[in-house]
């Protein structure tokens, strides 16, 4: 795995050797950000890595001119893999390591917001339809803020039906879907 685009670009990532991670493909992450790089300034934008697993999408967005991330990852063994690849690419103090799963990340009361939240979650867990409602509700995003998140094809009847809407891009096995801070009505009117 490298980082694709940047200052960093070319630089290689260590990987956790894990069954609980999942890697996004270089392909994958070249086209995501190809598409989020016409839409969204990287530079000193805030970021969160949701799943951060190796930090592959959260460095990405670094190199790319992103001012901080906050990388949230709760395996030990993957955080260790984690740390050393931020520090072995990051000079300064511009990331978090939050250890926690995400599900009490998106519950925290005082939070950073961001203006991109990058997740990718194992496919065939479905916290990740508990974790959108959260960020959304709780204002986890800036005004202009976006939240990308990767899925498989396998899975889209399930998260569309969670996420009240489609994805906007496939690119081979993954869907990407896109939530804004208006998205936050999706769910507060079937909370009501």
């Amino acid at each position: 795995m490298r980082i694709v685009s940047g200052i960093y670009k070319g630089r290689m990532l260590k990987f956790p050797n894990s069954k609980l991670v999942r890697p996004t493909t270089d392909k994958v992450k070249e086209s995501l950000f190809n598409y989020l790089q016409n839409q969204i300034d990287f530079n000193n934008i805030v970021v969160c890595d949701l799943y951060a697993g190796s930090g592959s999408l959260g460095l990405e967005a670094m190199s790319r001119g992103a001012s901080k991330c906050d990388f949230v990852e709760s395996n030990f063994n993957v955080s260790k893999i984690l740390k050393e690849n931020i520090e072995n690419i990051i000079t300064d103090k511009s990331y978090n390591i939050f250890k926690m799963d995400a599900v009490r990340f998106s519950k925290m009361k005082n939070h950073e917001e961001y203006d991109l939240i990058l997740a990718d979650p194992p496919f065939f867990k479905y916290e990740i339809h508990l974790i959108v409602p959260n960020l959304l509700i709780n204002h986890f995003l800036k005004p202009n803020g976006r939240l990308i998140i990767e899925r498989s094809i396998q899975t889209e009847k399930k998260d569309i039906a969670s996420f009240k809407k489609e994805a906007f891009k496939r690119i081979g096995d993954s869907l990407i879907y896109q939530f804004f801070c208006s998205d936050v009505d999706l769910f507060n009117k079937s909370i009501t």
